[in-house]
């Protein structure tokens, strides 16, 4: 469930799952900080008047990396931290799961593996995507983990994966659109290309934070941002992709079938600790706009 309300200093609608009922959080907009009430459309109580946002935050690289890893440590992020774990650990053990068959001239799909390993990554993109916005909001503990019942759980997963996408579609479109119109890939696609991956931390940073997906297509919200703060936001895109490039170098379980027990534990160790990397990263992405939220037009 969501508690809506309006910002006690801008009017802003604000939203926040409610989980966080209770607690501090700040106005993306305006920067005013409050407590979020306990109900929908109740008045949030202010706690100290709007900071203002002419002047980064200092501390960036410090929070990076070292506040970072105190995650792991901190017994409130025990849910969280086991969820995540139990995500990896899923698509690891049954992602080669493949129940078809064949009755005479028909193939009938029980894709299991499949299923379980989409449904894994759409629990932990909507758990980065809550990462993030609790981190831009000044939540220093990983968020709650509440997916709203089995409704819930299956539209979180499906509109989680759905945003990932469409922000990676979003992202790489000059290189899709160039390579429609040359009918080839070439070294200007592949610049193209990568320059969409450099720009999909914030463009999901936006998406976690506001919510709307239009802003993507204001250039001023996407570029300011990484030329006025270049070299954190370059920290933040080398965290990330290395991650990601990790996760594609992971196996599971399906291609280590006959090997020893020994073996197959530290291929799962490897993915327990990418995760760990991606969830640095993505707390990376919510710090980034926590440290130079002056930058951003929204």
């Amino acid at each position: 469930m969501t508690i809506e309300f309006t910002c006690p200093n801008c009017n802003e609608v604000i939203g926040f799952a409610n989980e966080h009922a209770g607690k501090r959080a700040r106005c993306t907009t305006c920067g005013q900080l409050f407590i979020i009430p306990a109900k929908s459309f109740e008045k949030a109580e202010k706690t100290k008047p709007p900071e203002e946002k002419s002047e980064p935050v200092p501390g960036f690289y410090h929070a990076v990396f070292i506040d970072n890893w105190k995650l792991f440590i901190n017994p409130k992020n025990v849910t969280g931290l086991v969820f995540a774990t139990a995500a990896v650990c899923f698509k690891f053990f049954t992602g080669h799961v493949d129940y078809s068959w064949t009755f005479g001239g028909f193939r009938f799909q029980a894709p299991v593996g499949l299923v379980i390993t989409l449904a894994s990554w759409g629990c932990l993109f909507w758990f980065y995507m809550e990462m993030i916005c609790s981190t831009a909001t000044d939540f220093e503990e990983l968020p709650d983990v509440d997916m709203g019942g089995l409704f819930g759980f299956i539209w979180n997963i499906i509109k989680s994966l759905s945003v990932f996408a469409i922000v990676f579609v979003i992202v790489e479109l000059p290189g899709i659109i160039f390579i429609i119109i040359s009918g080839r890939e070439n070294i200007i696609s592949n610049i193209l290309s990568l320059a969409g991956l450099f720009f999909f931390p914030i463009a999901i940073l936006t998406i976690s934070v506001v919510g709307d997906t239009t802003n993507l297509l204001r250039p001023g919200y996407i570029f300011k941002p990484v030329v006025k703060a270049f070299w954190p936001y370059l920290t933040t895109f080398v965290i990330f992709a290395s991650a990601a490039q990790f996760q594609l170098l992971t196996v599971g379980y399906g291609r280590l079938i006959g090997k020893s027990n020994f073996y197959i534990a530290l291929h799962l160790l490897a993915n327990l600790a990418v995760q760990a990397l991606l969830i640095i990263s993505m707390r990376t992405i919510g710090l980034f706009y926590r440290h130079y939220s002056c930058h951003f037009k929204w």
